[in-house]
């Protein structure tokens, strides 16, 4: 019924995404795009991806008419029912992380829930990074060291 990649509620358990007309099946994608959405909504979220896949955003979105992706740093296992969800974070300094990853959480919970009907089980974050005030993203806005 469901493979790796999608979502699917039958029709003979009664979930909210079934129904006597048909079912509804929601892409891993979906579920990942929502998620990294809602945590970059929340405040001291700077980015989100380890060092690799930020290097790798950075670099398509040089590239004309690219879009950013939403799901970067968001890894999801969707079921029939319910969604686990993974996120790669980078904190502003001096955010408290405790708080920023319930923030996130909580946030990622309920955006997930209201728009897919999936139960979230659970939202891992990993930290890579403490972004600096003063860190330049692309290194333009610094002094150049030689003349």
């Amino acid at each position: 019924m469901a493979d790796k990649t999608t979502a699917a509620v039958s029709k003979d358990d009664g979930g909210p995404l079934a129904s006597d007309q048909g079912r509804t099946v929601i892409a891993d994608q979906v579920v990942a795009k929502i998620a990294g959405i809602a945590a970059r909504e929340v405040e001291g979220v700077h980015q989100l991806g380890g060092a690799g896949s930020r290097a790798v955003g950075a670099l398509r979105e040089r590239i004309p008419g690219s879009r950013t992706n939403h799901g970067q740093g968001v890894s999801v296992e969707v079921g029939e029912r319910q969604a686990a969800i993974d996120l790669d974070v980078v904190a502003e300094y001096g955010v408290a992380i405790a708080d920023l990853a319930a923030g996130v959480r909580r946030n990622v919970v309920t955006s997930v829930e209201r728009m897919t009907g999936l139960e979230v089980t659970e939202v891992n974050l990993v930290v890579h990074d403490v972004h600096l005030p003063d860190d330049s993203d692309d290194g333009a806005d610094s002094e150049p060291r030689v003349e």
